[in-house]
């Protein structure tokens, strides 16, 4: 498999592909209906300053991507029934805070990513979340900003936590439930907010994280909601009353270390597991109802994992009747696995 030229920070899966973004200027979508998992496309010039973040619907059918530059700005992709990824709208940072429309490529409202140009750095978008409909996409900036965009009407629907900048912490991670109705972020004070979107109202503020935060996952019925970061532990919480419910905690492991950071988090479809990419490159498989890792893969000196994803289980993928993941990072690379099993597929 050919490797990015830089660092993939970010990947995203749809039934049929992973889509991959990295320190460079192109995104790349890698089919999975084939077992070599080839590169389908790559869209060049994605984003001019390189990709951190790539989102799609979890669950969804497919057919929007969202990615977030290091320029500041978002871009909204859409599937054609060719099956190919064309660029659909440009949100620039001042979109996001304004609440402007933003607008299709070339206009003087979504200008081209090689045409974006920096602005005040606090606004720029950061972490990004697509609703299982692909209606509605969270987003957070560097000043301590959330927010909820209607693509559909291209519009702003919410924004929360527009504090004074002095005394605002920046959201390092985001995530949707996937009926929409709830918006969780992640702090770097290690903090994590819980917002109903229906009320427009932060409900919970939950306890138990005392560093940074870079990832936050709800389960697929919103039961649960999992949050990890520097601290080296994920707390799980009960979305029920806003309660932690257990702490899930590498053995033998030091939090006092970087190699146990929490990079990256992510429910498999059932809900049954949790999927972990850790700075020490490992990937941990944790049963969530019994609080233990069942499976451990990456090498011994394995580069740090910036992003890991479940693979749709009913997808058109090789194996589909199992459990299968991606995880990728600082070795540039995607490796597949399947059946949580130590043995990469390619």
């Amino acid at each position: 498999m050919v490797p990015h030229e830089t660092d993939i920070f970010s990947i995203a899966v749809t039934p049929n592909s992973v889509i991959s973004g990295s320190g460079a200027s192109t995104l790349r979508i890698h089919s999975t209906t084939t077992p070599d998992y080839p590169i389908a496309q790559s869209i060049d010039g994605a984003h001019k300053l390189g990709c951190h973040h790539v989102t799609t619907a979890k669950g969804g059918s497919g057919q929007v991507a969202c990615s977030a530059g290091f320029g500041g700005e978002v871009n909204v992709w859409r599937r054609s029934e060719a099956g190919d990824w064309t660029l659909d709208t440009t949100l620039r940072p001042s979109d996001l805070i304004a609440g402007n429309k933003g607008g299709a490529p070339g206009t003087q409202e979504g200008a081209p990513a090689a045409a974006i140009t920096k602005t005040d750095k606090t606004t720029d978008a950061w972490a990004l979340a697509l609703s299982k409909n692909e209606q509605y996409l969270a987003y957070t900036t560097h000043d301590g900003r959330v927010g909820v965009w209607d693509l559909q009407a291209r519009a702003q629907l919410l924004v929360y936590s527009s504090h004074n900048r002095a005394t605002s912490s920046f959201a390092m991670a985001v995530d949707l439930s996937q009926d929409g109705k709830y918006t969780a972020a992640g702090y770097q004070s290690g903090s994590v907010n819980v917002f109903n979107n229906d009320q427009s109202k932060l409900v919970y503020t939950l306890p138990g994280l005392a560093k940074p935060v870079r990832a936050v996952a709800f389960s697929p019925l919103g039961k649960r909601l999992a949050a990890g970061g520097d601290a080296g532990v994920i707390s799980l919480y009960d979305m029920k009353h806003g309660e932690p419910v257990g702490n899930l905690t590498t053995p033998g492991s030091t939090t006092s270390s970087s190699a146990v950071w929490v990079m990256s988090l992510d429910f498999s479809a059932s809900g049954e597991y949790l999927l972990a990419g850790y700075m020490d490159g490992k990937v941990r498989v944790w049963n969530v109802e019994l609080g233990t890792c069942v499976a451990t893969n990456g090498e011994t000196e394995m580069s740090a994992l910036w992003s890991v994803k479940w693979l749709p289980p009913k997808s058109e993928r090789p194996g589909a009747d199992t459990e299968s993941f991606c995880a990728a990072g600082a070795d540039r690379r995607l490796t597949f696995y399947r059946e949580a099993g130590s043995n990469p597929i390619i």
